[in-house]
């Protein structure tokens, strides 16, 4: 969400309340690729659309048939009046259940993961990023009014995956955003995103057992991706301050609680898969009103940048704004979404493992999220 937060500050607070029922659409299925009948069925993806226009859908691609399906959920629920919702932020798989986070609708939906049946919700307000654990689902919260610079705290949820109750809440900083779990406790990238300049810069360390925060570790301002590598470390991104202070990308060693490397290089978002971070970075500034759009990787079990490319053949001078990252666990496929113009379809496209493009598809609007599912006889 790049723009976004001027976006929100901008837009008439009453569109959150007077969404637009959508009428249900024909299924579209699109032939991408290759049947693979592998541990993987597929992957899901979230697009959020833009913030008022109630345009939130899932995509799923079908990885045993090589088909691309959009807008799945509206065909799955067609008596859901409002659909999917206002702004899709986050989806995971989890004990058999499908969960996406709705940020506008404040809502976490929850659906069967294998049909797209929808099952219930969780009502949170302004909730952004899921994360599961040991029967439990950890949920980030704005808990603020759009635009409003005396937004109070956010917080963490915490939900049982069982009854979809919650069950704990503790408070954390300002407009928190991604959250990681390492050794019992949750690290949650605190943005302050609605009161520029006076961002935060801090991750809040919450402890599993108490579910209170123990501390905050100074990272950055306008913290926002917060992923773990193999090795006890988090690597965690910092919007900077879209003038003079430059997107970055921090490690945080878990062991002590400290920044122990910064990277001094503008990332956006980014997927670990093994020893490698597949990156992107939309560095936006106001002041010269233009996208920097740059492509990296680095090992994180150096903690040094790899001096090669996931996309070879020039296909990323086609990519207008990326926006979405995942890699097949399996193949090593990368998948790299285009928002494009925020709002009209997007486009997924899929690079094998030597950077050539495999396929591209047709989304719904801002294309940003991703999760896998696996058979069922996976565990």
């Amino acid at each position: 969400m790049k723009k976004r937060y001027l976006l929100w500050i901008l837009l008439p607070l009453f569109l959150a309340a007077c969404r637009k029922d959508q009428k249900p659409v024909p299924e579209t299925v699109t032939q991408v690729g290759a049947p693979d009948t592998g541990l993987l069925k597929g992957m899901y993806v979230l697009n959020e659309g833009n913030m008022g226009s109630n345009k939130a859908s899932l995509d799923f691609l079908d990885l045993q048939t090589g088909k691309y399906h959009q807008d799945i959920y509206e065909q799955a629920n067609p008596t859901v009046v409002k659909g999917l919702g206002d702004v899709g932020n986050d989806l995971g798989v989890y004990g058999g259940k499908l969960y996406i986070v709705v940020n506008n609708s404040n809502k976490v939906e929850v659906v069967n993961a294998n049909t797209v049946k929808r099952i219930g919700q969780v009502n949170i307000q302004n909730c952004r990023n899921i994360i599961f654990n040991n029967g439990k689902a950890y949920v980030s919260a704005f808990l603020g009014v759009v635009g409003d610079p005396k937004a109070p705290n956010g917080a963490v949820y915490e939900i049982d995956t069982a009854t979809l109750q919650i069950t704990r809440k503790v408070t954390v900083g300002r407009q928190p955003e991604e959250l990681a779990i390492v050794n019992n406790k949750i690290y949650v990238a605190n943005s302050g995103g609605y009161s520029p300049p006076n961002y935060e810069r801090t991750l809040s360390v919450v402890d599993l057992n108490t579910f209170t925060e123990i501390k905050r570790i100074d990272v950055g301002i306008n913290l926002e991706k917060v992923k773990p590598d193999a090795y006890g470390n988090l690597y965690v991104t910092s919007r900077g301050d879209y003038y003079t202070v430059p997107p970055d990308l921090f490690v945080i060693d878990t062991k002590t609680d400290a920044v122990k490397k910064d990277f001094k290089m503008p990332v956006s978002n980014f997927y670990i898969k093994g020893d490698t971070a597949y990156m992107y970075a939309v560095a936006f500034s106001y002041t010269t009103g233009q996208n920097t759009i740059s492509y990296s990787m680095i090992d994180v079990k150096t903690e040094t940048v790899i001096n090669k490319q996931y996309i070879t053949d020039g296909t990323n001078q086609q990519i207008k704004v990326p926006y979405g990252i995942a890699v097949n666990p399996l193949t090593g496929e990368v998948y790299v979404t285009d928002a494009k113009n925020y709002v009209t379809p997007g486009t997924l496209y899929s690079f094998g493992t030597d950077g050539k493009k495999k396929f591209s598809v047709t989304t719904g609007d801002i294309p940003g999220h991703f999760t896998f599912l696996y058979n069922s006889n996976h565990h």
